[in-house]
């Protein structure tokens, strides 16, 4: 990148490593040339799903966050595996490990980099359509998560006023409204 905001990056190595991400120090030289180091999370590229059940309702999940201390209503997400052909498959994958249920359909909505400032992760979000419970599921170890649907209309409310906290599921919604609202006359 030719820049004159680019930052050289002289050095680079895992700090500290643990499920789902590591924490990298790279050494770098600032534009006005000053040498310093900058710390930041490193994780794989994941997967946010927005899966809608056959009459609309929308299939959710409340999971315990140890960061924030509590139950957190959300979307069912997780990382991009090596075992996954494509990234749509990765969101079907996590779909059916987190809740049990199967899309008919899976398509793009839409990429975004969540914390830029502190981490390299790539969100990438997905519709399902037609979802249906098969009873499978396969939580990790450490998933402790509730399955229930809700309707659209219930979710889109508690994005708005603030109910829904989880930021992969408030991006969903959001990004979701608005391409559904281009191309509509004000």
């Amino acid at each position: 990148m030719d820049d004159d905001l680019t930052w050289e990056t002289t050095a680079s190595a895992v700090d500290y490593t643990c499920p789902g991400f590591d924490v990298r120090r790279d050494e770098v030289t600032l534009p006005d040339g000053t040498e310093t180091d900058y710390h930041y999370v490193d994780e794989p590229a994941a997967v946010v799903v927005l899966p809608f059940t056959p009459d609309g309702d929308v299939v959710v999940i409340d999971e315990w966050r140890q960061a924030v201390g509590r139950v957190n209503r959300g979307l069912p997400a997780g990382s991009v595996e090596g075992v996954d052909v494509d990234r749509a498959a990765a969101a079907r994958r996590e779909l059916r490990e987190e809740t049990g249920y199967e899309a008919d359909t899976v398509s793009h909505l839409f990429s975004a980099e969540p914390t830029n400032g502190i981490a390299n992760a790539v969100h990438h979000y997905y519709v399902a359509r037609d979802c249906v419970p098969t009873g499978d599921r396969n939580l990790d170890f450490n998933e402790s998560i509730r399955v229930s649907t809700t309707e659209y209309d219930d979710l889109l409310a508690a994005t708005l006023d603030g109910g829904l906290r989880d930021g992969r599921t408030v991006a969903a919604v959001t990004g979701y409204e608005l391409r559904d609202c281009v191309g509509r006359a004000p």
